[in-house]
C-alpha cells in the first residue's frame, strides 16, 4: 500500500471527496483529533487522510511534523478504535507528508468515537443524524419497497387491487390481450412476485399502482395530504385532505386537485395575464414528484405534505435530502432509485438531476422570489414564494436569488454577470450599482465567486458557484 510522489501529486490535484481528506498539521495534531477524522473517514466508505497538505486549491505539500512514530500512532488507533489503519510516510522535495489508510466500516455497523456516530461536512465533523444511522444498521436487509404488502393473491386480486391499464398507457403501448402478459411485466417491475398458484404484491408495486392505498395495510400512512389555509400561518384552515391512489394513479388528479386550490396572482409585468396562478404548473409539479419520490419510507407517522397559504406554498417529505440543499441544482442522488427509475420511466417527473432546474428556471420566468429548500429535524421542505417586488424582498431573499441564478447559469455552462442577474429580478440598466451590492452580500457568504480572480470589473465580471 506504498504510495509515490506522484500518486500523492494526482490526489492533490484531484477535487477532495469522500476518499480523500488534506490537513496541514504543520506541527502537531492531536490523537483524539486523529481517532475522530478515521472515525468519520470510515463510516463514509473508508479513505485517505493526508497531513502535511493545505486543504485549499491549488494544494501544496507545507510538510508536517506531527505523529512522528507511526507505530505508536498506528498502535494507539488500534487500541482505541479497534479497527488496522496502515500509514504511509513521503519525503517530498518540500517536506514530509504522511497518509492513512482508513478502511471502510463493517456492512450494517458505524463506528463512534466515546459514543459519537461521526460524519464530515465540509470543514467539520458532526454526528451522524438518525436518518443516516438507521439506513446503515438496515444495511443487508429487504428495503421498504421490496418488502410485501399483501400475500398469496390469485390473478384477478391483483387487477382488482392494481391500476394495471395506466402503466401500459402511460408508456403508449397497447394493453395486452392476455392476463398472463400483463402479470409478466409486472413481476419484471418488481411490482409483484409469483409464487407457485399465486402473487405477492411488492410495496413498490402498492404505493404506485393502487386503487385504494387503503386496501394495504402498510401503506395507510404514505397517501399525500393537501392542506390550505385562510391566511400565512396555520391558524385557519379551509380544507384538508388524503389522497387515496398510487402515487402513479393518482399523480394527475393531485396535481389538479393543488392547483384548483391555488390563490391567483394579480398582473405582475408584461409576461403576464390577469388571473394567473400563484406559481408555475411545472414548479409544482416537480416539487411534488420529488416529494413522493424521496421520501424516507422507513419514517412512520409523517407523510408527504402539500401546504398551502396566501403568501406561499410549502412541500415536505419524510426523511432529509440526501444532497445538501445548495447542491439540488447540480447534484442527485436518490433515495429510491428503482421508485424513481420507474416514474421518470412512466413520465411522471424529469430525468436525473433536471428537475430542480426547471423549477428555478421558471421560477425565474415568473419574477417569484428564489424557493428556499430547508433540512429540518426530520423533514425535508421545498417553499415556493409568491409574487413580491424588488422592494418587497429582504436581503436573505435577495441572496438565495443571487445564488440560484449562478449556479442555474452554470449548470446550463454559462456565467452569470451583473446583467443575467439585472434580468433576472426585472431591473432598469441604471439599477446595475444595487445588483452589484447584492453580488458582493452573496460572495461575502462564500456562495459565489469571481470566474477570474484577477478581474476589477464589478459590471462585466463574470461570477460562479462557490464549488466550482
Amino acid at each position: 500500500m506504498t504510495v509515490t510522489i506522484e500518486q500523492l501529486e494526482k490526489w492533490m490535484a484531484s477535487d477532495e471527496g469522500e476518499r480523500l481528506e488534506f490537513k496541514s498539521a504543520k506541527s502537531e495534531w492531536n490523537q483524539a483529533k486523529l481517532n475522530r477524522y478515521c472515525v468519520a473517514i470510515c463510516n463514509e466508505g473508508g479513505g485517505k487522510l493526508i497531513l502535511g497538505v493545505s486543504d485549499a486549491k491549488p494544494r501544496e505539500v507545507v510538510a508536517t511534523n506531527a505523529f512522528l512514530d507511526l507505530n505508536e500512532t498506528k498502535t494507539k488507533i488500534f487500541d482505541k478504535l479497534r479497527i488496522r489503519v496502515d500509514i504511509d510516510e513521503l519525503w517530498h522535495a518540500k517536506g514530509r507528508v504522511i497518509v492513512f489508510h482508513i478502511p471502510p466500516r463493517p456492512k450494517g455497523s458505524a463506528m463512534h468515537y466515546d459514543g459519537s456516530y461521526l460524519m464530515r461536512v465540509g470543514e467539520d465533523l458532526v454526528p451522524m443524524s438518525a436518518d443516516q444511522l438507521r439506513k446503515i444498521f438496515d444495511e443487508g436487509k429487504p428495503d421498504f419497497l421490496s418488502q410485501i404488502a399483501v400475500a398469496d393473491q390469485t390473478p384477478e386480486d391483483i387487477v382488482r387491487l392494481l391500476d394495471t391499464q395506466i402503466y401500459f398507457d402511460l408508456l403508449k403501448i397497447p394493453y395486452p390481450s392476455e392476463r398472463g402478459t400483463v402479470l409478466e411485466r409486472f413481476e419484471h417491475e418488481k411490482l409483484i412476485r409469483k409464487r407457485e398458484d399465486s402473487y405477492d404484491i411488492t410495496n413498490l408495486g402498492a404505493i404506485l399502482f393502487a386503487k385504494d392505498l387503503e386496501a394495504f395495510e402498510t401503506l395507510k400512512g404514505k397517501a399525500a395530504r393537501v392542506t390550505v389555509f385562510e391566511g400565512i400561518n396555520k391558524f385557519g384552515v379551509k380544507s384538508d385532505g388524503f389522497g387515496n391512489r398510487g402515487y402513479v394513479v393518482g399523480f394527475g388528479n393531485l396535481i389538479d386537485y393543488i392547483d384548483a386550490r391555488l390563490p391567483s396572482n394579480e398582473i405582475i409585468g408584461k409576461a403576464f395575464r390577469e388571473d394567473v396562478k400563484m406559481f408555475p404548473p411545472i414548479a409544482i409539479r416537480e416539487l411534488v414528484a420529488n416529494a413522493l419520490i424521496h421520501q424516507d419510507f422507513q419514517e412512520q407517522g409523517i407523510f408527504v405534505a402539500v401546504e398551502i397559504y396566501a403568501n406561499r406554498m410549502e412541500i415536505s417529505n419524510p426523511g432529509l435530502s440526501p444532497v445538501a440543499p445548495d447542491r439540488l441544482l447540480d447534484s442527485y442522488q436518490s433515495r429510491n432509485e428503482t421508485l424513481a427509475d420507474l416514474m421518470r420511466r412512466l413520465g411522471i417527473c424529469e430525468r436525473q438531476g433536471s428537475g430542480i432546474d426547471k423549477v428555478i428556471g421558471n421560477v425565474e420566468a415568473w419574477q417569484l422570489p428564489a424557493p428556499d429548500f430547508r433540512n429540518s429535524d426530520k423533514h425535508f421542505t421545498a417553499i415556493l414564494f409568491s409574487h413580491s417586488p424588488f422592494s418587497g424582498m429582504g436581503k436573505k431573499d435577495k441572496i438565495r436569488a443571487c445564488f440560484q441564478h449562478c449556479v442555474l447559469k452554470y449548470v446550463m455552462n454559462e456565467k452569470m454577470s451583473n446583467q443575467s442577474l439585472r434580468e433576472r429580478f426585472n431591473l432598469a440598466d441604471s439599477q446595475a450599482d444595487i445588483i452589484s451590492g447584492i453580488i458582493k452580500n452573496t460572495v461575502d457568504e462564500n456562495l459565489i465567486k469571481l470566474e477570474d480572480p484577477e478581474s476589477t470589473s464589478k459590471r462585466y465580471a463574470r461570477y460562479v458557484p462557490y464549488w466550482a
